[in-house]
């Protein structure tokens, strides 16, 4: 999904890093009301996690292989605005230490990664939650299945934008057809990952993924006869 330099035109190129940089900024602001002394060092970690797991490929066939996008995992753990600054971060660090990604197209892939994979993904599991029932044994499996959906959504975002301004000679058919087809299959494994992860931090502390606050909140006091009893004996 890392898109190289000269992919796409520069005037595309341009455009693409403004929408990064006003996302960016308005994830800045939105990221204050998601995170506290608990979620802080969280965010951290998913950013970490999420760069080590990109660095990892794994094949889909053909010669092609894919990697996390971790969009909708950073949503569902630390949030939206809080996932779309640690997919930034990790995009940014790629792309000058690593080479991963070109630089004249980090705002491209911030937006497709950070903006349209974060924001898709939780737009999916917020949807999902809300015509659902609030049980947080739900919250891995729409946390997968909104990452599924979310890759396949930003490949066409990027067909979209080589539409506008593609730069290399590549036909628009034969480009949609294998970013569809392949970024398919890469969801499969992205929704395997994220909701093995989300589902182990919510099995352990599921006070701490942000997608399980309303089930949380939902929740009713209960009270179990046998303490109950032993509380009026007391």
């Amino acid at each position: 999904m890392h898109v190289p330099d000269g992919f796409l035109d520069a005037p595309t190129s341009v455009a693409t890093a403004g929408v990064a940089v006003v996302g960016v900024g308005l994830a800045l602001r939105g990221a204050r009301r998601e995170l506290d002394e608990l979620t802080t060092p969280l965010a951290g970690l998913v950013a970490s996690f999420v760069f080590a797991a990109q660095m990892l490929n794994f094949p889909v066939g053909a010669g092609t292989s894919g990697h996390l996008l971790g969009g909708a995992l950073a949503a569902a753990l630390v949030g939206p605005w809080t996932g779309v600054l640690c997919l930034s971060t990790v995009l940014l660090v790629q792309a000058f230490l690593f080479a991963d990604g070109g630089i004249t197209a980090l705002g491209t892939n911030i937006t497709l990664m950070g903006l349209v994979g974060v924001g898709v993904g939780w737009l999916v599991l917020r949807g999902l939650q809300t015509v659902l029932p609030r049980r947080t044994s739900l919250v891995a499996p729409l946390s997968a299945v909104a990452a599924f959906v979310s890759v396949p959504v930003a490949a066409l975002a990027f067909v979209g934008l080589y539409a506008v301004g593609g730069a290399a000679p590549v036909p628009l058919d034969t480009l949609t057809t294998a970013m569809l087809g392949w970024h398919v299959l890469i969801g499969l494994g992205e929704a395997a990952i994220t909701g093995l992860v989300v589902g182990s931090v919510v099995a352990v502390r599921p006070d701490l993924v942000y997608a399980a606050r309303p089930t949380l909140a939902a929740r009713e006091l209960e009270v179990r006869p046998g303490l109950a009893r032993a509380s009026e004996v007391g």
